[in-house]
This record gives C-alpha cells, sequence and structure tokens, in this order.
C-alpha cells in the first residue's frame, strides 16, 4: 500500500508539473504572437503614414506651382483640393500612429513631420519652397528613424 501512495503522490507530482510548464509555455507562445502581431502592426502603420506624407507633400509641391503659373484658375483649384484630400489621407495615417506607437517623442516627430509639410505651400518663392521640401523630408527621415527601432 505505502508503494501505491508513492505512485499515486508521485503521479499528481507529475500532472501537476506538467499543467503549470505548459501554462508557462502557452503564456510564453501568446505573449510572442503579440509582440509579432504589434511589430507587423506598426511597420504597416508607420510604412502607411510614410508613404501618406510624401503623397501629401508631392500635392503641396502641385499646389504651389499650379498657383504660382496659374493664380486662380481651375487648374489651380483643383491642385488645392487635392492637397486637401491628400492631407485627410496624411492625417488619418497619423491617427493610427498614435494609436500604435508608445513612444511619445516618435508620436511628436510624425505630427512635425505632417506640419512641416502642410506649410510647404505656402511659400514665397522657389528657394522657399525648396528649402521647405527639404525641411518636410527631413522631418520624415527623422520620424522613419525613430520609429524604425520599434519594427525591430
Amino acid at each position: 500500500m505505502g508503494t501505491a501512495l508513492i505512485a499515486v503522490a508521485g503521479t499528481l507530482l507529475g500532472v501537476i508539473a506538467t499543467h503549470w510548464f505548459q501554462g508557462r509555455a502557452a503564456e510564453r507562445t501568446a505573449g510572442l504572437a503579440r509582440a509579432e502581431q504589434l511589430r507587423q502592426e506598426r511597420i504597416a502603420t508607420y510604412s502607411a503614414f510614410a508613404g501618406a506624407v510624401v503623397d501629401y507633400r508631392r500635392s503641396q509641391h502641385d499646389r504651389w506651382f499650379r498657383a504660382v503659373r496659374h493664380p486662380g484658375s481651375e487648374e489651380a483649384e483643383e491642385a488645392r483640393y487635392a492637397s486637401y484630400h491628400q492631407r485627410t489621407a496624411a492625417l488619418q495615417a497619423l491617427f493610427r500612429v498614435q494609436l500604435v506607437c508608445d513612444d511619445p517623442a516618435t508620436r511628436r516627430l510624425a505630427e512635425s513631420a505632417l506640419e512641416v509639410t502642410n506649410c510647404l505651400h505656402e511659400a514665397v518663392d522657389e528657394e522657399d519652397r525648396a528649402r521647405r521640401s527639404r525641411e518636410a523630408k527631413e522631418a520624415l527621415d527623422l520620424f522613419i528613424a525613430s520609429a524604425a527601432p520599434g519594427v525591430h
């Protein structure tokens, strides 16, 4: 009977240990899956934001050039409305960045990249437009450099 009790106790101890180790392994696996899902979401979100800002910058250039070459024309108005559409897309992408990014400095860099791009059409001459364009590109590059470590 003593041997049977030892066997039952050993079996129970084995079941408890197995359950505990399997639970820990399941938690670890779930945690890794969540981390990978967040990483993938950040990659997609940051890439979409960068693309939206690039498209917005292009539309701001188009808006500026059309306003300078043909002020008040239908062509200039179409470019202005197209830039509004691109700004909306960039804002939507920014909102997604704000939702998935847990680094306040990176969020501020994203906001700055959008704001600098937003001011591009206000350039007073070609030199000012080129400078603003460089600043917008540099601001986006800073955001990307800051966001990159969060997706590795």
